[in-house]
């Protein structure tokens, strides 16, 4: 009985497509990650895999979990990125990159931005100062006269 499950499980698998071990990039993170997909899942479907096991890992920088938002590209290949609709097995290549998709900048005539009227300490920079002249500044033991 155990037997014959584990056939048909292999049958039905092999159906679908092969299974390949693919490797992806975020752009901006520690190291890649990598995944064991189908051929002829859709390029959509595994940046919203990419996207959910990253979150889950507690990864750097936050990428949030729109998948819109992203681009799959394949390094190796021409610049395009890959079309969302288009199954990750259709080019033939197993490494890609994940990036997200360029801001529009929304420019408006020649207006100038107002200046800031009273900006924060903390955000101003003070000098050409380096940050060793900081540390000594901040470590420096003042000592009172008696």
């Amino acid at each position: 009985m155990l037997l014959s499950k584990h056939k048909k499980s292999r049958i039905a698998g092999a159906a679908k497509g092969n299974r390949v071990l693919i490797t992806v990039n975020v752009l901006g993170s520690a190291g890649p990650m990598r995944f064991v997909v189908n051929e002829n899942e859709l390029v959509a479907s595994v940046i919203d895999m990419v996207l959910k096991s990253y979150a889950r890992e507690g990864r750097l920088p936050v990428l949030g979990s729109n998948l819109n938002d992203f681009l799959l590209y394949c390094p190796s290949a021409e610049s395009d990125a890959l079309s969302p609709w288009e199954t990750i097995g259709a080019k033939g290549f197993r490494t890609f990159m994940l990036c997200k998709k360029p801001q529009a900048v929304k420019v408006v005539g020649d207006e100038k931005p107002a200046p800031a009227k009273h900006e924060p300490a903390i955000h101003r920079r003070r000098g050409s100062g380096s940050w060793k002249s900081w540390i000594n500044k901040s470590l420096t033991l003042k000592v009172a006269p008696h």
